[in-house]
C-alpha cells in the first residue's frame, strides 16, 4: 500500500528523472542524434515511467481534494442548526393513515 502514498511516488519520480538525465547525457556524449535518442528503448521506458507517476500523483491530489471537500461538508452539516423533533412528529401526524380493507370470509 506504500506505493499509493504521495511521498513514495515523488521519490520514485525523482529516481526515474535522475536515471533519464544520466541516460540522455550518456547518449549525447556518444554523439548520437536526437532522433535516435528519442527512439532509445531505455529513454522511452523512463519517460513512460515518469508520465505514469505524474498520472498517479494527479489521482492522489484529486482524492485529497475530494476528501477535504467531504470533510468540509461534514463539518458544515454538523454545525448546521438541527430541526426540532416536534416538527418532525407533527409532520408524521399530519399524514393520514392508510385505511385497510377487511378481508372477505370464504364461504
Amino acid at each position: 500500500m506504500g506505493s499509493k502514498q504521495k511521498q513514495t511516488q515523488i521519490g520514485q519520480k525523482e529516481s526515474f528523472e535522475r536515471k533519464l538525465k544520466n541516460r540522455l547525457a550518456l547518449l549525447s556524449e556518444e554523439g548520437i542524434e536526437s532522433r535516435k535518442i528519442d527512439r532509445d528503448v531505455l529513454v522511452k521506458k523512463l519517460r513512460a515511467n515518469v508520465e505514469a507517476i505524474n498520472t498517479r500523483l494527479k489521482a492522489i491530489d484529486a482524492n485529497e481534494k475530494k476528501n477535504e471537500e467531504l470533510a468540509r461538508m461534514k463539518l458544515e452539516k454538523a454545525n448546521a442548526p438541527r430541526k426540532e423533533p416536534e416538527a418532525v412528529k407533527e409532520k408524521k401526524a399530519k399524514e393520514a393513515p392508510v385505511e385497510v380493507k377487511e378481508k372477505k370470509k370464504k364461504k
